[in-house]
């Protein structure tokens, strides 16, 4: 046993360049499970830095001078930022609100179509069942309603946090932007010279990252603002939060759009009923899943990200349940390192 785990590192860690970036990822791992919440802000602020970039880099490409190219990013990024903050943000709430303030009425109106059903279909549904599952219902209410209260009890006590937050992300982007160069040169200086593997690794990797969170980014504008000018045609209520839970639904592939299928289907049933505005709306809202999945994705993305359906749903539940909503938005990415890494390795480990 013991000869069989010294010949299978001998395989594959003799190599120096190998051990390096194994290193580095055993420390990058550690680093973000062990201090990710304490390292929110500055995670928060290379992530943003690492999108802008991307218009920084468009810019410059037309002989703009970078310095000029960054503070036009930078402002339009502290524009949209106020934007979020002063009006989709006060907006949101204030359907949240309405829409905390319906439930009970719904509730009511539920249950008076759920006790009907034993009379019209006694052979398949009983008094009974019908009990049990308006219990259930009542049960679990009351559980949401009382971790909504923990949680805005929470946010109240956050709110210092989120106003320093505030000013230190915006700070941190602007320096990141600014001296990119630098902070670079200055992570390069830790590494040894020797690191091929490491190199041909991240240029993969940075390729695809590079690639994906922005086309997830815009992914996520353009289906918020689509469904969002949807449901105001047909003028469904709660159509700014409604869209917003669509936009964000693509983060979890497969699984996102049917799970925000319910609570669109759940006002558009209260507000019209088994009407053909109801069939309207949940027929659009088909059509953009439809849209998304069938042009919007293969046209940002193409051949960008080359992993089986399972892959990339069980690599949504780990680093989901790792790093939490983070986690689920760069779940595609990390699978991505690792399948290149997995790819990288053996053919390096076999040149000696």
């Amino acid at each position: 046993m013991i000869k069989l785990i010294n010949d299978w590192y001998t395989r594959h860690f003799s190599d120096p360049q190998v051990a390096i970036l194994a290193f580095l990822l055993l420390l990058g791992f550690a680093v973000i499970y062990f201090a990710g919440q304490i390292l929110t802000p500055l995670f928060a602020a290379v992530i943003i830095a690492y999108l802008l970039d991307g218009a920084v880099l468009f810019m410059q490409r037309f002989k703009i001078p970078r310095f000029i190219a960054m503070m036009t990013t930078f402002s339009l990024f502290i524009l949209f930022l106020l934007v979020v903050l002063f009006i989709l943000a006060p907006l949101m709430f204030k359907q949240t609100t309405q829409f905390m303030l319906e439930i009970p009425g719904m509730l009511s109106q539920g249950q008076g179509a759920i006790m009907l059903l034993p009379e019209k279909y006694p052979n398949i549904i009983s008094q009974e069942l019908v009990v049990e599952i308006l219990n259930n219902i009542k049960a679990n209410l009351t559980s949401l309603s009382q971790k909504f209260v923990s949680l805005s009890l929470s946010s109240v006590v956050d709110v210092f946090s989120f106003m320093v937050y505030l000013v230190v992300v915006p700070l941190l982007v602007f320096f990141f932007l600014k001296d990119k160069s630098m902070i670079l040169s200055w992570f390069r200086s830790f590494l040894p010279r020797d690191r091929a593997l490491v190199a041909t690794v991240w240029r993969e990797v940075n390729d695809k990252i590079t690639g994906y969170v922005r086309g997830k980014f815009m992914e996520i504008l353009m289906i918020w603002v689509i469904s969002y000018i949807t449901f105001l045609i047909f003028g469904l209520n709660y159509a700014l939060l409604l869209s917003f839970a669509v936009g964000m639904s693509v983060l979890i592939p497969y699984v996102g759009a049917v799970v925000v299928t319910l609570p669109v289907a759940i006002v558009a049933y209260f507000q019209w009923g088994y009407t053909y505005e109801t069939v309207y709306v949940l027929t659009a809202y088909g059509i953009i899943q439809f849209l998304d999945g069938n042009l919007l994705v293969p046209l940002l993305f193409s051949e960008m990200v080359n992993l089986h359906p399972a892959a990339i749903i069980m690599s949504v539940l780990v680093f989901g349940g790792l790093w939490g909503i983070w986690g689920v938005f760069f779940a595609i990415p990390l699978a991505t390192l690792v399948h290149s890494v997995m790819n990288s390795w053996p053919r390096i480990a076999r040149t000696d």
